[in-house]
């Protein structure tokens, strides 16, 4: 069973995710929080597996509260849910320690796939979202006068690194490649290293760079 904390100011928000992901019979909603304050005492009392965070509330915001969440316990898996009016926050939440993104406009079947993903280690992110930090990230690095480097990574590694940049998942790598997660995730460390890397953001970052996906 996985253990989820829902995070937002808004009691129909929080309402409304409870009522999806109680309709999971692997979901268990351990507590909601109205801002990241109160997030942070949760986590420490109901032990969350997840925790879905808004990143806009009052008092102690979402990239705060993730940023204690994580140095607190780090094991907790922490997926940033955002509208278009959050990307100053993006980057912030990402380096705070959030695992992944989803735009506030998901489907739910997609959500829940999301905390699964999350609750195994994975990376989940919106398509959206992903391209708004990799584009980001691209137009500052072209202000960068320093050359990216030349990728000395395996055939099968480019073909990880190309699906990271279109914004799949390890699961889903796994399943194009027709490889095992675990199998994945050794790519991407591997790619991580090789690139120096600190995050999959980043990764899609390398691979627009160098042609593997459109910008």
């Amino acid at each position: 069973m996985i253990r989820l904390l829902l995070v937002d100011d808004q009691h129909v928000v929080r309402a409304g995710l409870r009522m999806l992901c109680e309709s999971a019979d692997d979901i268990e909603v351990v507590g909601e929080a109205r801002n990241g304050g109160e997030a942070v005492r949760l986590v420490a009392t109901a032990a969350p597996d997840v925790v879905l965070m808004d990143l806009r509330m009052p008092g102690t915001d979402g990239v705060t509260a993730t940023a204690t969440i994580m140095a607190s316990r780090p094991s907790t898996r922490v997926v940033v849910l955002t509208t278009f009016d959050d990307d100053e926050h993006l980057y912030p939440a990402l380096s705070a320690g959030a695992c992944g993104f989803l735009a506030k406009d998901v489907e739910p079947a997609e959500l829940l796939d999301a905390i699964r993903k999350a609750a195994a280690g994975d990376t989940p992110f919106s398509g959206p979202v992903l391209r708004r930090l990799v584009g980001a990230a691209v137009r500052a690095s072209a202000q960068d006068t320093v050359r990216s480097p030349e990728l000395e990574i395996t055939e099968r590694e480019c073909e990880v690194l190309a699906l990271i940049g279109a914004g799949l998942s390890n699961a889903d790598i796994a399943e194009r490649l027709l490889i095992g997660v675990t199998t994945v995730k050794t790519h991407v460390a591997n790619l991580m290293a090789k690139t120096d890397s600190a995050n999959r953001v980043r990764l899609a970052v390398v691979a627009v760079q160098h042609g593997l996906v459109d910008g």
